[in-house]
Formats: structure tokens, sequence, C-alpha cells
């Protein structure tokens, strides 16, 4: 028996937009020679100030501060902020999915993201009209793969677990959708994401 969908969710991050972190590391670069690099290392070995601020944990500004500091103050917040987003660009087959897939499912954005990329890098994205809502990690205080962030998208669409598909890149993101009892693939390119759809009868 086929099963039966009402929700489809979307990652943001190398799904819709990819994102290459060297463009940030080259500018910084630029800034000073060895400060962009000098920057990765340290984000790199403290993840864990990344996640507290996609979780919400830490305001802009204590973000930007700590950023800064790194930085050597070479730069102002807001050159930062622009530097730090200006990273991505769009996967126009995957947003091309979007208005068909709209036509029968409710569509719902899920993204560990922060207020400043969004801010300074994505929000004008045309694709973004085809959601019915962007769940985003810093404004529900939860970061995927924890369970309270697939809930969050639930709580929303009003519609059970089974019944809802996600796509992510991350395979531990994907299991997390998993164990909350979604239906959930792994993206790995487009070819790969449209057969999985064709195979649920979602496209």
């Amino acid at each position: 028996m086929q099963k039966k969908y009402s929700v489809v969710v979307f990652d943001l991050g190398n799904v819709l937009i990819p994102f290459d972190y060297s463009k940030m590391i080259k500018r910084f670069n630029e800034v000073k020679d060895g400060l962009g690099d000098k920057f990765a290392g340290f984000y790199k070995n403290n993840y864990e100030i990344h996640r507290s601020y996609e979780r919400g944990d830490l305001s802009d500004g204590e973000f930007i501060e700590k950023m800064l500091n790194i930085l050597e103050h070479k730069i102002d917040g807001e050159t930062f902020c622009k530097y730090f987003s200006k990273i991505f660009t769009v996967n126009e087959d995957v947003a091309s999915l979007l208005p068909r897939i709209k036509e029968k499912y409710k569509l719902v954005l899920l993204s560990n993201t922060n207020s400043i990329h969004r801010e300074y890098g994505w929000k004008n994205n045309d694709f973004l009209k085809y959601f019915d809502k962007l769940i985003l990690s810093h404004e529900v205080r939860a970061v995927k793969p924890e369970l309270k962030i697939y809930r969050a998208v639930e709580a929303f669409t009003k519609m059970p677990p089974e019944e809802h598909i996600f796509i992510d890149d991350v395979a531990e993101y994907v299991e997390g959708a998993k164990k909350a009892g979604w239906d959930a693939v792994q993206f790995l390119g487009y070819q790969k994401l449209a057969a999985d759809l064709k195979e649920r009868n979602i496209l």
C-alpha cells in the first residue's frame, strides 16, 4: 500500500542553497594575511559556539563580539555579517521542484541556521515564497537532530509524524527525522532526489 504524505520538508543549506565558507576565508585573508585561516581553525575547533548560536542560546551581539575578537577587530560588525553570509548560491534544479510539490503538499523549510545568515545571506531568495512555513533553529530554540525541532514542524502542520517526508544532506539529521516517525531521504544530488520523490509518487 502506498504511504500517504501530506507534508514535504526541505533542509536549506546544501540542498536548496549550497554554501562555500572558503569565500569568507578568502575575504578575511585579504583583510590581513592569514586572518581567514586563523578564523577557520578557531571556528572548526570551537564548533559549539556555532551550534549555540544556531540554537538561539547566543544573541547576535554576543556571537559577533566573539567572532570580532578572533578577527582581531580588523573589521566592524556590519562587515563581518556581510562576509560571513556571502557564501551561498542557489541549486536551481532543486528549487524548480518546489512549485510542483506545492500543488499537492504542504511545504515546510527546516533549517539549522542563524539570523545573520538569514538577514545577510538568503532571505531574498524567490523560492522561499513556496513554503508555508520556515522552521528555523534559532527561533524554535532547538537544532537538528534534536526531537524538539521536528515536533515544532508538526505543531505547525497539525499532521501525524508519518505523513511527513524530510530531505536533508546530513545523514544524522535524516536519522533524527526517522526517529521522530517521519520518512526521510538523504540529499545526494538532484537526480537522486527526483528519483526518491518519484518512487513515492510525490513527483
